[in-house]
This record gives structure tokens, C-alpha cells and sequence, in this order.
């Protein structure tokens, strides 16, 4: 579900919007600005909540907020309605949305990180990005080209923390080599052989784990924002609505304990990377790990994308920008007669080169 936050300019009454560069309020009518009333971040970082509260529903009331949404008929995503306003175009596959009368309760955002990159940036971003997409039709380019708006979207993710403690049992692996003789054309010859020696192994390792991310959309393909990493988390704001003012935010659709289960397997991956270094030798075998986990904490946050949906001829195609670094994703279009003359373009390169070849008695 997305939302477009509206803050009114005192002056005029027309729309606030968040200013990237000026990081302020602007008035686009009447010029007006004003700065941002933004709250110190706390010692230690924006304060994360009990993820064990969150599961049980014992989180405080003032965590939580209820929206107003509706499912996209095309793409699935869930797009949310302010009092005023009963239809929409999706901002994920521009497919138009009526308004429906269903209610969504969740965890409000902790954290935001707020645009850097303004829309005409992020526009010459995709430009470049298209531009070195050869096989890309050349109809697309120039309809992207063309400056069709592209939407600001806060996107919603899931950070964990979490101390973990694991046992292991494996074995480590040390190379070595023997001379063997081998027959090789009826004549004798030595040849050197790999061989492993495998001892058991067993130990400890621990780690913290800090902002492990998992995305909370379904309303983009997951390879789309993985290849938007990294992303400065450092660099995190206490969640106020003013950063949000002209932007869309999207409610999650991963739930809480589904983004956990998704941390928990980052962080396995990772503690498997922590045995196997604790093993040592040349070669590792793991047998069993046993961890335990605690102190699991989470924040829900909001990072910044400007997205665009461009349907053409008959056909959706979405680009994500980072809107703090104009990293670009996309789908990869491809032309059908580009990509045939260079099938025959190789051909005759081919041809030409056979040519030459036999005429030199190669």
C-alpha cells in the first residue's frame, strides 16, 4: 500500500514537498520553505523494539497505526487512501485503483532515510542506465526520455539485531600429496596425488548481529531492490512524517515473523561462514550447528526509491532508482531486430575472417 503525505504551506495553503538537496519544506505555488523539525537521534542509534513484544501483540498502542487500503487488480500491491481520495493509479505498474473500504493495522515506522536525489536526477540516473542497454527497443528509450513522472516511494523494510551463540561439530581438512607411479603410454611415470586428512572439530563461535535487512514489499521483485544495495544505514533519521511530505510511503506486506524467519536465514549463512573459519585447515566439513539466539530486537524503516512504470506497447516495464545513490534496476527490455542484426552482423564478421583465413592457407 502506498500513501502521499500532504503537509499544507502556511502562506498558501498549496502542498508542502520534501526538498532532497535543501533537505526543507518548499512550497512549489508560493516559494515558501521551512526546516524541518527534525529529533535528535538518541545515543546508540534509533531504538529498536522487543521482537518477542511484537509477536505476542503486547507492543505499546502507540506503535501501531490503521490505514485505509486497496489491492492493485494488476500487480498485488496494496495501495493506501487518504479520507479524500477514491481512486489512484498504482505507482508500481501504473494500473488504476478504486478505493475499497478495508482497514490495515501495523507497526508504525521507527526510522527513515530520507531522498537524497531528486526526481530530474534520478530521471538522468535511468537515462544512462537505458542508454547502455544496446539491445533495449530504441521506442522505450525515447518514451522514458520524454520526462513522464516519475513517483518518490518509501519503501519498507524490516531490521533485526540479535546476539547469537553456536556449538559445532565437523571436521577439519588438511592437503597433502603423494607421488604415485602411473602407466602413460606403456611408459612409467610419476604423478603427484591430492589427498585430504580429516580430523574431527568442535568449538565455539559467537556473534552480534546489528540491522540485518530484510525487505517488507512483495509489490517489486526482490532481485530489483537487492541490486539497490548498500544502503547508509548510519545515516538513518527518527521516523517524522515531514520527510515523507510529496513522496509515497508503502505499508509492509511481509509480516513481522516471516521477515524474521527470512534474518534467520542471513544470519545461518553468515554463522556457517564463522565455523568454517574456526575450523580452519584447507578444507571444512560441517556436521551440526547448534545456536542459540537472544535479545532479538527489530525496527520497521522506510528507504528511499524513485520508481517509474512505463507501459509500452502493450507491456510494463519498472526501473528502481536508490534514491540516495542512483544505483538503477530494471527490467532488461530487449529488441527483436537489434538482436537480429547482430546475429547477422556476426555472421558475416564471421564469414569475412573465414575468408581471409583460407585465402592465407591457414
Amino acid at each position: 500500500m502506498t500513501e502521499e503525505h500532504r503537509f499544507p504551506c502556511p502562506q498558501c495553503g498549496a502542498d508542502y514537498r520534501f526538498a532532497p538537496a535543501q533537505g526543507q519544506l518548499i512550497c512549489d505555488h508560493c516559494g515558501h520553505s521551512e526546516p524541518l523539525a527534525e529529533e535528535e537521534r538518541p545515543t546508540g542509534g534509533i531504538p529498536e523494539l522487543d521482537f518477542r513484544a511484537a509477536i505476542e501483540a503486547r507492543l505499546p498502542e502507540a506503535e501501531i497505526e490503521e490505514t485505509r487500503v486497496s489491492k492493485c487488480p494488476n500487480c498485488g500491491a496494496q495501495v493506501e487512501f487518504d479520507a479524500n481520495t477514491h481512486a489512484k493509479e498504482c505507482p508500481f505498474c501504473a494500473t488504476p485503483v478504486v478505493t475499497d473500504t478495508g482497514t490495515h493495522r501495523h507497526i508504525k515506522p521507527r526510522g527513515v532515510l530520507p531522498f537524497a536525489l531528486n526526481e530530474p536526477e534520478a530521471h538522468d540516473a535511468m537515462a544512462q542506465w537505458l542508454s547502455r542497454l544496446w539491445f533495449a527497443p530504441n521506442g522505450l528509450k525515447d518514451y522514458a526520455r520524454k520526462g513522464r513522472k516519475m513517483d518518490g516511494i518509501y519503501v519498507p523494510y524490516w531490521t533485526f539485531d540479535a546476539d547469537t551463540k553456536s556449538s559445532y561439530r565437523g571436521e577439519r581438512g588438511t592437503v597433502y600429496y603423494v607421488t604415485e607411479t602411473v602407466m602413460r603410454d606403456g611408459k612409467r611415470e610419476q604423478v603427484q596425488r591430492q589427498k585430504i586428512r580429516w580430523r574431527p572439530a568442535s568449538g565455539r563461535v559467537a556473534r552480534f548481529f546489528d540491522d540485518v535487512l530484510v525487505l517488507a514489499s512483495k509489490s517489486l521483485p526482490k532481485t530489483y531492490t537487492d541490486a539497490l544495495e548498500p544502503w547508509d544505514l548510519s545515516e538513518l533519521k527518527p521516523y517524522a512524517p515531514e520527510f515523507l511530505a510529496g513522496f509515497r510511503a508503502e505499508g509492509y506486506q511481509v509480516e513481522l515473523s516471516d521477515g524474521y524467519a527470512e534474518a534467520r536465514a542471513i544470519m545461518d549463512r553468515t554463522i556457517d561462514r564463522d565455523v568454517r573459519f574456526d575450523i580452519g585447515g584447507d578444507r571444512q566439513r560441517v556436521h551440526d550447528i547448534q545456536t542459540q539466539v537472544s535479545d532479538v530486537t527489530f525496527k520497521h524503516i522506510l528507504l528511499p526509491v524513485w520508481m517509474a512504470a512505463y507501459k509500452f506497447r502493450g507491456k510494463t516495464y519498472r526501473f528502481v532508482v536508490n534514491g540516495r545513490t542512483g544505483r538503477v534496476q530494471g527490467e532488461r527490455p530487449w529488441s527483436a531486430w537489434k538482436i537480429g542484426f547482430a546475429v547477422v552482423l556476426g555472421l558475416i564478421v564471421a564469414g569475412v575472417v573465414g575468408y581471409f583465413y583460407a585465402q592465407n592457407g591457414g
